[in-house]
């Protein structure tokens, strides 16, 4: 049996996508790549290496319920959850994770934002097994970070416990969630080698 679930958030309106992205079709509804599919298309089917497709569910606002059963149409409208404000979604994906542990208490759950663009699919797979792995045997949350290329104050980040000894795969402590600095605390970030971005992507048992 397949304990892992997936919770796709795609509520956004990709205000920072503008004038591309509106709020009646944002980013993640767009075919960005040129390719015929959406962010959240792609999204969906990168899950779908790890996850059923029964198993995934789609955060979404009301507003854009046909969008999504539309360029989803594998799943049932029961697999989308509507919030009906454009509010924080931590309450949402806390009532998610409630009703999936309903569902299977052994129910490992994996929140992921549908606006990324992910190239390395194979490498992308690897780590996100290896956040199942770690969540499933520690009992803990676990969040991915990304690499910084440059100091940038679009995005939150993660202050992370320095380890000589860390391997590559494998994971560490978090210190810290940053909020979106200002252009000279990033540089200190950047400066101090124990940052990463945050992806917004977290991993944990949904009895935890």
């Amino acid at each position: 049996m397949n304990n892992n679930y997936g919770l796709i958030m795609a509520g956004g309106i990709g205000s920072r996508f503008w004038p591309l992205s509106t709020s009646k079709k944002p980013k993640q509804f767009l075919d960005v790549l040129g390719i015929g599919k959406s962010l959240l298309r792609l999204t969906f089917e990168r899950m779908l290496n790890t996850v059923p497709k029964d198993q995934i569910y789609i955060l979404t606002n009301t507003t854009y319920l046909s969008l999504v059963l539309d360029q989803l149409p594998e799943i049932s409208e029961k697999q989308v959850l509507c919030e009906p404000l454009r509010k924080n979604t931590a309450p949402c994906i806390a009532f998610a994770a409630a009703k999936i542990l309903k569902i299977n208490p052994q129910a490992t759950l994996i929140v992921t934002p549908s606006d990324h663009l992910i190239l390395n699919q194979t490498r992308f797979n690897e780590i996100i097994q290896t956040a199942i792995k770690v969540a499933n045997e520690s009992n803990q949350l676990v969040t991915l970070g990304i690499s910084p290329t440059r100091p940038d104050t679009g995005y939150g980040y993660i202050e992370f416990a320095k380890d000589k000894s860390l391997k590559k795969g494998e994971a560490t402590h978090v210190i810290q969630f940053c909020e979106k600095p200002d252009l000279e605390t990033a540089g200190k970030f950047i400066a101090a080698g124990n940052f990463y971005w945050n992806a917004g992507i977290f991993v944990w048992r949904a009895d935890v």
